[in-house]
């Protein structure tokens, strides 16, 4: 039976949690999960976590917030004064906004913090800073 190496084409069930326990994503109920190995497509520590499995193989995985969604950027949170608001907007913390770049590309943020004369954003992952457990389960290789 193959092992999954880089540059294969896998299917995999996933369970993604905190260490809390709360599970922040899964496939399970659903079409499994289809990447390829090694291309950059998944956070470094699920792709290397997939490596050397086997078609039914389960495994739990540790991964770390460097080799998921990295560390909290401080750089990432920034102050918006009210006047720079659209005026029709009625902030609330943990809503969801697109910021636009310089460049013409959006970025989602979340409001942290809501005061009369501005607003605090979040550009990092919300998953950012976090170390993540994994279930996976390999369901096909191509």
């Amino acid at each position: 039976m193959s092992e999954v190496k880089k540059g294969d084409k896998v299917k995999v069930h996933y369970t993604g949690k905190l260490n809390n326990g709360e599970v922040f994503d899964s496939s399970v109920g659903k079409s499994p999960l289809e990447f390829e190995v090694g291309a950059g497509m998944m956070i470094a520590g699920f792709d290397a976590a997939v490596n050397g499995m086997k078609v039914g193989d389960k495994k739990v995985a540790e991964i770390s917030a460097s080799e998921a969604y990295g560390d909290v950027n401080q750089e990432m949170i920034v102050d918006i004064n009210r006047s720079q608001l659209p005026l029709d907007l009625v902030p609330e913390i943990g809503q969801q906004l697109a910021m636009q770049q310089p460049n013409g590309q959006s970025v989602p943020v979340t409001v942290t913090q809501v005061r009369e004369d501005g607003i605090t954003i979040d550009a990092n992952h919300s998953l950012a800073g976090k170390d993540l457990i994994f279930e996976i389960e390999l369901v096909e290789i191509s």
